[in-house]
């Protein structure tokens, strides 16, 4: 191993003092530093990497996009770091904070009742739970872990299967009452169909025909609405037909608060539910490692029929 590859880490404590205090001089006192030494430690960084970090004047510094991007990643880097010497000296028991991004119907009711018990085995961990169907970036959020739904974009992250489902078209009784009950893929454009607003998800529902031939049938009327929770709620207030997860509405349908329809049409298109991460199991933070591995092995997503 290279002598620079030794100083890496420091390097990026250097940037990361440099950039949090706001300056250079600054930095160099709390790191108990000369600015001469930290002003060269930058030049030599921007060198290796090749591009400009920060751009400079008397008055201020400013960090280019490069130098943003950068920044992101040695702040988790350093992170990584604490926390590997910290399960060391703590014989890698799970301590510290979670911070757990999910989509807002999987939160409530599926990843929400869980809490109780891994904390219950992991006293020393702390759960930051964020609910929101928006796709966000984990180093943005700096979340550890989020939980999507649907096919996985090919990206750096990690992903543990959590489970899948498929889509059922469904409404209320007292809508289908008022409205009737669509037998016919014609019959869509007599009603209301629930959409969601985020732009993630496909604008044409898929049916089957009986030729086997996939279709995509456009959306008429209705509400679009930012989250499959609340597209669930709205079908239950009889606000027109919605296509959920079969893990969303099995609650409802066994219940009768909800009717599946057009079921011999349904193309069988499984959703898959994952828990996405950055880092490979081996080099995970032990909290992180121990909620996934408690994800995995207790979620249980509702089935119809059983």
């Amino acid at each position: 191993m290279s002598r620079s590859d030794v100083n890496r880490s420091t390097e990026m404590e250097v940037f990361v003092r440099v950039v949090e205090s706001g300056g250079l001089s600054s930095a160099a006192r709390a790191l108990k530093l000369t600015p001469s030494a930290v002003s060269k430690l930058m030049s030599r960084l921007e060198t290796r990497l090749g591009a400009r970090l920060l751009n400079r004047s008397t008055r201020k510094l400013q960090l280019t996009p490069e130098g943003a991007g950068f920044y992101a990643r040695s702040v988790q880097v350093l992170a990584d770091i604490a926390e590997a010497e910290r399960e060391v000296l703590a014989g890698a028991a799970p301590r510290g904070r979670v911070r757990i991004n999910s989509v807002v119907d999987i939160g409530r009711n599926l990843l929400l009742p869980l809490v109780p018990g891994f904390l219950e085995q992991h006293p020393e961990v702390t759960l930051d739970i964020v609910l929101t169907d928006q796709v966000v970036d984990l180093l943005d959020e700096q979340a550890d872990v989020a939980i999507r739904v649907g096919n996985l974009r090919s990206s750096s992250l990690t992903a543990r299967k959590l489970g899948e489902s498929r889509a059922v078209v469904v409404a209320s009784p007292e809508y289908l009452a008022r409205r009737g009950v669509p037998t016919r893929l014609e019959d869509l454009a007599q009603h209301h169909q629930m959409d969601f607003t985020f732009t993630r998800s496909v604008r044409n529902w898929p049916f089957r025909l009986p030729s086997g031939e996939v279709v995509y049938m456009p959306g008429v009327g209705g509400v679009q609405l930012g989250d499959g929770e609340s597209v669930r709620r709205l079908a239950l207030a009889g606000g027109g037909l919605a296509r959920l997860s079969v893990f969303s509405a099995a609650a409802d349908i066994k219940a009768g608060r909800l009717v599946p329809v057009l079921e011999e049409f349904n193309p069988g298109d499984r959703l898959q539910l994952h828990a996405v991460f950055l880092g490979a199991g081996g080099r995970l933070p032990a909290r992180v490692r121990a909620l996934i591995d408690y994800l995995s092995a207790n979620m249980r997503l509702p089935t119809w029929p059983d």
